[in-house]
């Protein structure tokens, strides 16, 4: 006997209904695990850190009570504070424009496939699988007088003058980050049709003018993606200058999260002018970000 429409229709929609909800419920499935894990490793901690900005928190001593805003007044009044923001500025800017000027190179150069794409792709990814810790000791046995095979140059300091120690620490730093940098502008390329190419060559563009009128504006997403990810791993610069220059020489190459490091565990041992200025680098870079971010969609439209 066949079923009425009438009857069949409520059964329809019970069913809609019961996929719509099984569907809802596998989306808070998948997505709690990582709300969870942002929860407790990012918004917890951020809590805690403004909750340590505003008290007088000593590193042995611990919590002594709220004196709000004496950190923020503390940590605004350092003498290292300016110069330190004038260093990471600085080291910024000059790694970031060598950084993507040489990865745009690289990308360009492995962009077709001839023979030795493949292993020139190989040859420039390698140091990106290698720490950034690992990296730095390897270039601080590099920089050594006692044990560098660059010994050949004669008695040269590479980490004894502000300015060396700027430029082998950026050394460094190209090094280690422009084949990942070069693997971002890469997936950017490829994704550029090739019929735009050959439209610009019917229209009697030159190499140069198909690289800036076609190229570069067609790779301005994947550029600004690499700029961000380079300016902000940049301001938060601290393993390659530990490492290297422990803040040296006579504190001329301290970056910003390095004086937070000094004012929690070395010298003052203050986890409350710590977390001040933690919290005023964040607000700084949250600022900055969102910047870029209206930069790049004011671009796009």
């Amino acid at each position: 006997m066949a079923v009425p429409a009438v009857a069949a229709r409520p059964e329809a929609a019970k069913q809609t209904k019961r996929r719509r909800n099984s569907k809802k419920l596998a989306g808070w499935g998948y997505a709690t695990p990582t709300a969870v894990f942002v929860l407790l490793f990012f918004v917890v901690p951020i809590i805690i850190v403004a909750r340590m900005s505003v008290s007088d928190w000593g590193l042995f001593a611990g919590n002594r009570g709220w004196n709000a805003p004496a950190n923020y007044e503390a940590v605004l009044d350092d003498r290292l504070l300016w110069p330190a923001v004038w260093f990471t500025l600085k080291y910024t800017v000059v790694t970031t424009v060598i950084l993507l000027g040489l990865a745009l190179g690289l990308a360009l150069l492995v962009q077709e496939s001839t023979r030795w794409t493949g292993f020139l792709r190989t040859s420039f990814l390698i140091p990106s699988a290698l720490g950034l810790a690992s990296a730095s000791l390897l270039f601080y046995a590099l920089y050594s007088p006692q044990s560098s095979p660059l010994g050949f140059f004669g008695p040269v300091s590479f980490l004894g003058t502000p300015g060396k120690a700027l430029w082998s620490t950026v050394a460094l730093i190209v090094w280690r980050f422009a084949g990942f940098y070069m693997l971002l502008l890469l997936v950017g390329l490829q994704s550029i049709s090739a019929d735009v190419y050959e439209a610009a060559r019917l229209d009697g563009a030159n190499r140069w003018q198909t690289f800036r009128y076609v190229t570069l504006p067609l790779l301005r997403s994947s550029l600004a993606l690499c700029t961000i990810l380079c300016v902000t791993g940049s301001l938060l610069a601290f393993d390659q200058f530990y490492i290297l220059t422990k803040g040296g020489p006579d504190n001329s190459t301290i970056t910003i999260v390095q004086l937070v490091y000094n004012m929690a565990f070395q010298g003052q041992n203050n986890l409350g002018r710590a977390a001040a200025l933690s919290i005023l680098v964040l607000v700084a870079l949250l600022v900055l970000n969102a910047l870029q971010f209206r930069g790049l969609r004011d671009k796009e439209s």
